[in-house]
């Protein structure tokens, strides 16, 4: 994959878009707006949206400083944008909103990963089990969230490819 100038633009610019709706909502418990943005992002530019996520994820642990939440960010923002390659011709809200939530109620136990290295099985549970709750609101705010704004910021999205604006 060639990285271009415009190309580096781009990445900067959208990775910059992904920490300051992080950092805006960052008061509300698991309502965030970057499971959707790397959606899309995975939808408009392919593969270069890895290089979204892992500047999102430095950034992220030079703000709120490097500990295990910081290693499950590595993979799991990776493993929404490699699932989303998979389906990325689907226009349907309702399929992106569906994925998403599921994404958000699953989000908990791929952050336990570390945990379970750590500490075992005991820890893992436990941090999972202590998590439940935010996982359920993380799942319906992101399912309403896709099913709100995908349809709008696709078609914003498609107008800046289009024009190539990015």
């Amino acid at each position: 994959m060639k990285i271009r100038t415009k190309d580096i633009a781009t990445i900067g610019i959208m990775s910059a878009l992904l920490i300051a709706v992080q950092v805006g909502l960052a008061f509300l418990p698991n309502i965030e707006l970057v499971s959707l943005l790397i959606i899309l992002c995975t939808i408009f530019f392919g593969w270069k949206t890895i290089y979204i996520i892992y500047i999102f994820v430095l950034v992220q642990g030079l703000i709120y400083g490097f500990h295990l939440w910081w290693i499950s960010y590595l993979y799991i923002w990776t493993i929404l944008m490699l699932v989303s390659m998979i389906f990325r011709d689907n226009k349907s809200p309702f399929f992106w909103g569906i994925l998403s939530g599921a994404f958000g109620l699953s989000f908990g136990a791929l952050c336990t990963i570390p945990y379970f290295f750590i500490g075992g099985l005991p820890l893992a549970m436990s941090t999972f089990i202590s998590g439940v709750i935010f996982d359920v609101i993380h799942c319906i705010a992101n399912y309403i969230i896709a099913l709100v704004l995908f349809k709008p910021l696709y078609i914003l999205f498609s107008w800046i490819h289009q024009k190539d604006l990015l």
